[in-house]
């Protein structure tokens, strides 16, 4: 009962943030708006809840959107993005060599939890993995909260500030209702069965893959060429956003104030590196800064696609970098901490 009444207050803070931040004509108005009153509703003290299986079936949603952007024109685009997948893998080796050694130094950051907190990869797998090393998980929690929560309020206002973004409807997407009942069809079909096979192949990110694969097939095969609904989109951030606020329930602000700041100043030092990769990049290659600061940046996998579809922004492109990357990171974060777990510990105990 109790968990219901904090799934109902955490959909209505949300939708009531995400409203507000669509009337003033914010960027990303109804993940922000809805992450943004969920966060500071939370570290109020209100008991905010967030049921994982409601997160899951709106990223099911995302898959499904996201596999609509494969075109037989973008996979035949693919290997052109060889030596951006190269630099982003080395940039994820980077960003951990420098941000582990940094949070190792921070008080109350053990070995584990300075590294797993320092990956910039999945939200869940990066918390699991530490807590199996020894880690403590609310400070990794917390920081991997603060990074996907900077991240997806800094990139929309850049975009804003930099290159004229004006907020309006994803692209690509319509109203619910222009969809034909044929097509909803394939597309919740797409979403219910890819979710289930996902899990049962226990894909990474099983709740995102598997209805992107299958939705990326029936687009490729022709069998289908519509989008889900922008209002499945919309309700789709509006449950994500309020997921990571609902992450602050039970830290008191007061107390975690200090360990927030560090982890906006790490998400910094994450993004700087990403905007210093990407012109690199744009330079060497061609390939667009818009497109290249989206795909490195070190926000969540659901999140960044949902803002590269509210911006408009090569969403085929920007997802299989984030796909990358986590999958690199799920297969290789335990190797690269054996590694580098004496030489953070050495560091912790000073």
């Amino acid at each position: 009962m109790i968990r219901l009444k904090g799934l109902a207050f955490a959909l209505m803070i949300g939708a009531a943030g995400g409203w507000l931040f669509a009337a003033l004509r914010m960027p990303l108005p109804w993940m922000m708006g809805a992450m943004c009153a969920t966060t500071v509703v939370a570290l109020a003290g209100v008991p905010l809840a967030m049921p994982p299986v409601l997160r899951s079936l709106m990223i099911a949603v995302v898959g499904t959107m996201l596999g609509s952007a494969f075109t037989p024109e973008v996979v035949a685009g693919v290997a052109r993005w060889t030596p951006s997948l190269v630099v982003l893998l080395l940039y994820t080796i980077a960003i951990i060599a420098l941000a582990a050694p940094l949070l190792a130094r921070a008080p109350g950051f053990n070995a584990p939890s300075a590294f797993y907190a320092g990956v910039p990869g999945g939200f869940s797998e990066m918390v699991f993995l530490g807590e199996q090393s020894g880690g403590d998980e609310r400070r990794m929690s917390l920081i991997h909260s603060v990074r996907i929560l900077v991240t997806v309020i800094a990139i929309p206002f850049w975009f804003r500030l930099f290159h004229g973004y004006a907020p309006d409807t994803p692209s690509g997407l319509g109203a619910a209702a222009a969809l034909r009942v044929p097509d909803a069809v394939i597309l919740v079909v797409c979403a219910v069965v890819g979710y289930a096979g996902g899990r049962r192949l226990r894909l990474p990110a099983a709740p995102l893959l598997g209805p992107m694969v299958l939705s990326a097939a029936a687009h490729l095969s022709g069998l289908t060429a519509a989008s889900p609904p922008a209002e499945a989109v919309n309700i789709a951030q509006i449950v994500l956003g309020a997921g990571v606020g609902a992450r602050f329930v039970g830290f008191a602000a007061r107390k975690v104030l200090g360990v927030m700041a560090i982890g906006a100043g790490i998400t910094a030092l994450m993004l700087a590196l990403a905007i210093g990769a990407a012109l690199a990049l744009e330079r060497l290659t061609g390939l667009p800064f818009t497109g290249l600061i989206l795909a490195f940046a070190p926000g969540g996998l659901a999140e960044m696609i949902l803002v590269s579809l509210a911006l408009g922004i090569d969403t085929a492109f920007v997802s299989v970098h984030h796909i990358v990357r986590m999958v690199f990171l799920v297969a290789c974060a335990p190797l690269l901490y054996r590694a580098a777990e004496k030489y953070l510990a050495r560091i912790a105990q000073r």
